[in-house]
């Protein structure tokens, strides 16, 4: 029994020698020291062995078993060290080269923007709201006094889902919503995302944003609007800015007027950027129709109220000196860096 265990030990030895990785070590660990494995057959011999020497030969098998363990347990260490060794020369990294520098986001310049102008508006008491941009055709021309012949309904210039649902093409349903759902005195500013059937150039996109306003309440006159216009204008544009409106039609409100502002560039002189007017228009307004307010179950006889509305992207075109709203979306970081 003795020179066997003595005989496995040798074998062990050379086949750990010649394991030249984990893998193979592993396999002779097993086929030596396994279950299954070459000693632990030996040992089911030990029924043979008489009881004088049981002792004596069990004392070698430990002792046997416990030198292999050694020897597997430094092979091991060494094919790690070789493995290392290798992977590091495989894996070599130039410290010399630049690092990847991680690159911060900021915010968009419509952002930019529509954050100045919400700021503006809840300092005189607005409140921000939004609505469904997959819009009824009800909330979006029914309700604003646009009927079922008028021009803006055609499907040239607006994407309709089908015969009652479209992308809205303007955030004015916000404010029908609102005066459906909300007792009067509303103050509200509705930014968001609207949709035309536009060709895309400097100046149009089929996506772009729109920020309405809208006030109801008792004796609100077109005085109130105009010293709101005001405000807002001299907030974004600088205290030395001026209004003016100029009449015109919007089916929702009567009466109805385009306001313009005098340029921030030349301060009303005239120059390249106003085209020598001295005026840049900014948005539209006008005082709610009083059918609009009788749809929306407001009482017109006791209620009154003015709207406006101003595209997002002709402010940040303005404010930034833009010529091309086609650089809003395009995300040429050259461009983007800069804000």
């Amino acid at each position: 029994m003795k020179k066997r265990l003595e005989q496995l030990k040798e074998n062990a030895l050379l086949k750990i020698k010649s394991a030249d990785n984990l893998s193979a070590l592993q396999e002779v660990r097993v086929a030596y020291l396994g279950k299954k494995g070459e000693l632990t057959a030996l040992l089911k011999g030990m029924k043979d062995v008489s009881p004088e020497e049981r002792p004596i030969i069990g004392q070698f098998v430990n002792e046997t078993r416990e030198a292999l363990e050694d020897l597997f347990e430094t092979a091991k260490a060494q094919l790690r060290l070789a493995e290392l060794k290798v992977q590091l020369e495989e894996e070599v990294i130039d410290v010399s080269l630049p690092a990847k520098k991680q690159k911060t986001g900021h915010r968009h310049p419509n952002t930019i923007a529509l954050e100045e102008v919400e700021r503006i508006f809840i300092g005189m008491g607005y409140e921000i709201v939004e609505g469904p941009e997959v819009e009824y055709d009800y909330y979006n021309f029914e309700a604003l006094n646009i009927p079922a012949d008028h021009p803006a309904k055609d499907e040239q210039d607006t994407f309709y889902i089908n015969e009652k649902v479209l992308l809205r093409t303007q955030t004015s349903p916000v404010q029908v919503r609102i005066m459906e759902g909300a007792k009067p005195p509303i103050r509200i500013l509705a930014p968001g995302r609207v949709f035309r059937s536009d060709e895309v150039d400097a100046t149009h996109s089929p996506s772009f944003h729109q920020i309405e306003g809208l006030v109801i309440d008792k004796n609100i006159t077109f005085a109130d609007l105009k010293g709101t216009l005001a405000t807002f204008a001299k907030e974004l544009f600088g205290a030395d800015t001026k209004v003016k409106f100029r009449p015109h039609h919007f089916p929702f409100t009567e009466p109805s007027a385009e306001v313009d502002v005098t340029c921030f560039k030349c301060g009303g002189k005239g120059c390249r950027f106003c085209k020598n007017s001295g005026w840049i228009e900014i948005l539209g307004c006008g005082m709610v129709h009083p059918k609009v307010l009788e749809m929306s179950g407001i009482d017109p006889e006791e209620y009154s109220g003015f709207a406006f509305g101003v595209g997002l992207e002709r402010i940040a075109l303005l404010k930034y000196e833009i010529d091309d709203m086609r650089l809003l979306y395009e995300n040429d970081e050259r461009f983007l860096r800069q804000f």
